[in-house]
């Protein structure tokens, strides 16, 4: 994994985004704990998470464009910063009444954070070889695992010691040092893009999508993913409580305990990437996560053990991770640099409605086919995405830098090469 650590202009983005992916985890833990904590009331909390998630289905698009049509670099920059001012208005909350405050700093918060990773993933390709793309995609991975584990433990901590005004401190300090690492260049020389309208340059996106055999593929795969998560994001609870008759600290534990295996697989992705293309990765893991879930969802059929319950979850983590690295490579490497940003834009957007849509066939369907059957239509979903990843990528060989025929290269020619940073 210490390939893409090598490009000291990676090294910069890599730890900016693990400072502010904790900031975010801080805040996404502590403020909700703070608001039920104010209210006593669950649907207020819930607000919370709810509000949060709305900015990432209706702003990807336009995250995508602006991604394209901005320095990349510039552009996070002035996001972290935002995002460090945007938290100050909270440090006037004092009662309940200060609810809508605290969902419009949330919104705000949350649509920042949406405008950050779009940028963030189609500038990556541009700061390391062709072949170390998927190995930097399993770091990311292991970035985000990190600083959930990190992130959502410290966000903890300081409410308790120091109420909400220590999280905002800190939250403001890592969005600070973020900024700090992105205020040098990252290439020599500027890169020239077009400036059209913004729907028609999310048109021109979604018609590279169209036009692009690999991308037509991803959208399968990614909407078959996004529904099965949706699935699991509604079932998981009822699975935990009615079926391992668990409560929410089993729940708690049982979630966070797939970072730990998520950390694997980002260490895994390197090495793997070495002997498999980013499309066969993706389809390989997708596999073995399908196959994991269906063991643990029938696992009440044959033990209740926890321990046997708290492995499977963790060892999840790790096929989880590659997958998500692999799915990001392949849309990166099949992507020309111009229009990255707003193709990434349009797929994040896909799988939050595709997301949304599973989470609405869950609560439609448990009822009159059973909790079982559709937690096994889950697993059968991430496998099926997989067969898909496997038909179309299965017969590439190595090589070539990790670029099949007829590729499009992650630089365009015009554009300058990555330099090594003294």
């Amino acid at each position: 994994m210490s390939g893409p650590l090598r490009e000291r202009a990676f090294l910069r983005l890599w730890i900016a985004g693990f400072i502010s992916e904790i900031g975010d985890w801080m805040l996404l833990v502590a403020l909700p704990v703070f608001v039920y904590q104010l209210t006593g009331s669950a649907a207020a909390t819930a607000t919370t998470f709810v509000v949060a998630l709305l900015p990432s289905l209706l702003l990807s698009p336009v995250a995508g464009v602006l991604a394209d049509r901005w320095d990349r670099r510039l552009l996070m920059l002035g996001v972290s910063l935002v995002q460090a001012a945007a938290l100050l208005p909270l440090l006037a909350v004092h009662d309940a009444g200060d609810l809508v405050l605290i969902n419009v700093v949330m919104v705000a918060h949350a649509g920042l954070a949406i405008l950050f990773e779009p940028a963030k993933n189609a500038l990556l390709p541009t700061l390391v070889k062709p072949d170390q793309v998927a190995a930097a995609n399993g770091l990311i991975g292991l970035n985000s695992n990190l600083a959930r584990l990190v992130g959502a433990s410290l966000g903890g901590v300081l409410l308790g010691f120091s109420g909400l005004a220590g999280v905002l401190l800190a939250d403001v300090v890592s969005f600070l040092l973020a900024a700090l690492l992105l205020l040098r260049p990252f290439r020599a020389g500027t890169v020239e893009r077009e400036h059209p309208p913004v729907f028609r340059a999310w048109l021109e996106g979604l018609r590279e999508i169209r036009d692009r055999g690999p991308l037509r593929v991803m959208l399968g795969v990614v909407g078959l993913m996004a529904v099965s998560q949706g699935i699991f994001v509604v079932l998981f609870v009822v699975f935990v409580t009615d079926r391992l008759g668990g409560g929410e600290a089993e729940i708690g534990v049982l979630r966070g305990v797939q970072a730990v295996g998520g950390v694997l697989g980002g260490l895994l992705v390197g090495v793997l990437a070495r002997r498999l293309r980013a499309g066969r990765l993706l389809g390989l893991a997708l596999l073995v996560f399908g196959l994991i879930s269906a063991i643990g969802w029938n696992g009440p059929y044959v033990t209740m053990a926890p321990a046997f319950y708290l492995v499977l979850f963790a060892v999840i983590g790790a096929p989880g991770v590659i997958a998500g690295a692999g799915m990001m490579s392949v849309l990166q490497l099949h992507t020309a640099d111009e229009t990255r940003g707003r193709v990434l834009g349009s797929f994040f957007s896909l799988n939050d409605g595709f997301q949304a849509l599973g989470m609405m066939l869950a609560g439609v369907l448990v009822v009159p086919l059973g909790l079982t059957v559709m937690l096994n239509v889950q697993a059968g979903l991430y496998a099926l995405a997989g067969l898909v990843a496997l038909r179309r990528w299965w017969r590439e060989k190595p090589g070539n830098g990790g670029h099949e025929e007829g590729e499009i290269q992650t630089r365009a020619v015009s554009e300058p090469q990555p330099v090594q940073e003294a």
